[in-house]
């Protein structure tokens, strides 16, 4: 013991009761009760203690989630058309516009 000092055991002021007759409302302690040594990381002025979800159900919800953006990428890709309904013609093939002869033709109306 620090020098006769009492240490009391570690608790997290956010685990106290926030409606009890407290001397201290913020900090959750009363008039003489003597201050754990680390009461920087046992104050209510630290990081709050993360108790909503339990590991194993955030992953199920993580799994869930990716499960279901997949199933919609595969269902848009599933019906998601490849190509325009109606291919563009131009007259000419558009050959000049495009390079000139050896390149890629667009579809020229003698094609359709």
């Amino acid at each position: 013991m620090n020098g006769g000092y009492i240490n009391p055991p570690p608790e997290k002021r956010q685990f106290r009761d926030p409606y009890a007759d407290w001397w201290d409302k913020q900090e959750r302690r009363n008039y003489g009760e003597p201050v754990h040594e680390d009461n920087d990381i046992l104050g209510m002025f630290s990081l709050e203690e993360y108790t909503h979800f339990s590991p194993g159900h955030g992953a199920i919800l993580l799994g869930s989630f990716v499960a279901t953006v997949m199933g919609l990428c595969a269902v848009v890709r599933l019906y998601y058309p490849d190509k325009p309904s109606a291919p563009r013609a131009f007259p000419g093939g558009l050959d000049v516009e495009l390079g000139g002869p050896g390149t890629l033709h667009a579809i020229s109306d003698a094609e359709e």
